[in-house]
């Protein structure tokens, strides 16, 4: 499933020096490092805050103030009956395998997908073919054990092997284990066979989104009733990873960013700016290629994918589209990412539809947003649970006459006579559909009784007698109409995202003329760390002023900026700022003192211009909010050639 890992310039990726140079310049570093640190967990640096605030920041004009979204704060800790209510107590569970030799556990899941890599791999060395290595099988390569020696496979195992990873995500427990069983599957670290074993459950939320739904009546009544609408919110969530790996890429607490955006379903989930976005090409992975045991990609203009029916809806399509278009913006590699159907086994239990957009990395693509139509899930089992009015009440125009099957309980006796499971069967009875009605009123008609299907009460099925219950078809007139609203929800992982971003614009330079290759991190300047490196030439106190007015000057038109006066070369000060992504420097030379001008030098072409510090100041503003391009810089102000050679 892994692909080729290349950089934005199309060199290899050296992963260990890109994760070198991460942990040095402190992006990030693991959590509780000098007590040994704990798995999945990870600590940002200052150059990590600043590029996820900013992405973050990013995230929020995109969506909230472009889309006049309603953004939330709601708490981590979540009550145990809210998670059991919305499902995931009982239904977000990952299948996992037991090494009985050193109680390693496993997700089932990754477990296969590694050792079949790594066999494929084997066979790969075997033919003599060219393999691109991630940092993760070089470790595993010195714990081979059977089953991953560079032996030759039979083409139609290596066939078997590529359709079960395209897959992969796709199987159930018992499959999983069918597959463990049928190739052999054994624990890299012993070579031992494994088994099932279970998990415990966590109580930090999984996701943002139960607080935006237990809070939809007042948000609603907040957007003075009006529908569609969409709410969202960006903070922490928690999983119980069981082998937390790859880094920033699977950890146990994270930053989510998500929308709930609210719709009509009578209205076919249309979108009223959905002709904004139509004619988008998106890189789809449908389900119906997954199951054939491929992964060939098409190219599709989402207006195209909605109208065949391959995407449900226009607002799912929409946000698929407005998905593409944020990734694009914040510097994602556009030919390393796709949006790729979920299938039957791993759509989760509110989705009827669901895409992910991943990102290709060096572990692999990556789930890095997810977007989903949750239907009515939610609402729905909250009001059910409650009693809470999560629905919308709309006056209607004209009114309407709606003919529909009617249950009237007796009250008085229904209670007594069903005592403490009295309420589970009248909750029964009050949901069940006008189908279900229909063939309880004849079945009353002929027996005088019903059978009512009632999980949790013993058995599973009540009887219920017409002095008791009556089902009458009745007739009756509609001046408003209550419906509970559909959600598409887009949920974004802020910290994945930020990995793949990374990679994607990480680079090296000066290694062809001899020299030591210098990293280099080419963030579009509106997401990078730092805006701006302020460089005097020297330690000439003459610079000084300049500097502290220059860096004055910076953070009053809100560009963040760092000033590097070290003994050390322009050329080695600009390259320590290249490794943190910094897109521009400013240096003050013996010109400045003269006629107040600086240089400003440009990140990946290292080409420079020279103006005035206001002329200066007003063209990196323009380049950071996307007004302008270098390129535009460089036709209305001086070229600048005198000090090329040094900076580079």
């Amino acid at each position: 499933m892994a692909s080729t890992a290349t950089t934005l310039k199309g060199q290899p990726l050296d992963k260990a020096a890109l994760e070198s140079m991460l942990r040095r310049r402190m992006f990030y570093t693991p959590s509780f490092e000098i007590y040994g640190g704990v798995s999945g967990l990870y600590d940002y640096g200052p150059p990590g805050c600043s590029l996820q605030a900013n992405i973050v920041d990013a995230w929020r004009k995109h969506f909230i103030l472009e889309e006049d979204m309603l953004e939330v704060d709601c708490s981590v800790l979540t009550p145990h009956e809210v998670l059991k209510t919305s499902g995931h107590v009982d239904k977000f569970a990952d299948w996992m395998c037991k090494d009985p030799k050193n109680g390693e556990i496993l997700r089932a899941d990754h477990f296969v997908e590694d050792v079949l890599e790594l066999r494929l791999r084997g066979d790969k060395e075997a033919r003599g073919l060219k393999i691109e290595e991630k940092e993760e099988d070089a470790k595993k390569k010195k714990k081979k054990t059977k089953g991953q020696e560079a032996v030759k496979l039979e083409d139609a195992v290596v066939q078997e092997y590529e359709e079960i990873l395209a897959q992969i995500d796709n199987y159930n427990g018992q499959q999983l284990g069918d597959l463990i069983i049928k190739h052999d599957l054994k624990n890299p670290a012993t070579g031992t066979s494994i088994g099932p074993s279970s998990n415990l459950p966590g109580y930090l939320r999984p996701e943002t989104a139960q607080g935006q739904f237990l809070n939809f009546a007042k948000l609603l009544e907040f957007n003075t009733g009006s529908m569609p609408f969409a709410s969202a919110s960006i903070g922490k969530s928690y999983r119980n990873e069981i082998s937390p790996r790859a880094g920033l890429l699977r950890v146990r607490e994270f930053l989510m960013a998500e929308i709930e955006h609210y719709v009509d379903p009578e209205g076919h989930k249309k979108h009223h700016r959905f002709h904004e976005v139509e004619d988008i090409e998106l890189v789809l992975l449908d389900r119906d290629t997954q199951l054939s045991g491929k992964t060939t990609v098409k190219k599709v203009a989402i207006g195209q994918a909605v109208k065949s029916g391959l995407v449900d809806n226009e607002t799912l399509g929409y946000f698929l589209a407005r998905i593409h278009l944020f990734l694009k913006k914040i510097g994602v590699d556009q030919s390393k990412i796709r949006f790729r159907q979920h299938m039957a086994n791993e759509m989760a239990h509110y989705a009827c539809d669901c895409w992910d957009a991943e990102l290709l990395t060096s572990t692999g693509w990556v789930e890095c947003v997810g977007c989903a139509d949750r239907s009515a899930y939610d609402l729905t089992v909250h009001a059910k649970k409650t009693g809470a009015p999560l629905i919308v009440r709309e006056r209607l125009d004209e009114p309407r006459v709606i003919e529909e099957w009617d249950v009237e309980i007796e009250k008085k006796k229904f209670g007594p006579f069903y005592k403490k499971d009295g309420k589970t069967i009248e909750s029964a009875i009050l949901t069940t559909s006008q189908e279900q009605r229909g063939v309880l009123a004849k079945e009353m008609e002929a027996n005088g009784k019903v059978v009512v299907d009632v999980p949790g009460v013993k058995d599973g099925k009540v009887e219920v007698s017409k002095d008791l219950l009556a089902i009458k078809w009745i007739k009756r007139t509609e001046n408003t109409r209550e419906y509970t609203p559909n959600v598409i929800e887009p949920s974004f992982g802020i910290g994945r995202i930020l990995y793949s971003l990374i990679e994607h614009n990480y680079w090296t330079r000066g290694s062809d003329g001899g020299d030591e290759a210098r990293s280099v991190l080419s963030f579009p300047p509106s997401i990078a760390p730092t805006k701006v490196l302020i460089v005097p030439l020297s330690s000439n106190k003459d610079f000084a002023p300049f500097t502290r007015k220059l860096s004055q000057k910076l953070r009053a038109a809100g560009l963040s900026s760092r000033i590097d006066d070290s003994s050390a070369t322009i050329g080695k000060r600009y390259s320590r700022n290249d490794e943190l992504g910094t897109p521009f420097g400013i240096t003050i030379d013996f010109q400045t003192l003269k006629d107040n001008t600086v240089t400003l030098r440009e990140r990946d072409s290292t080409r420079q211009v020279r103006a005035s510090e206001d002329e200066i100041i007003a063209a990196i503003k323009s380049l950071v909010e996307g007004n302008k391009t270098w390129q535009d810089t460089e036709t209305e102000l001086p070229i600048f050639e005198g000090q090329e050679l040094e900076i580079r």
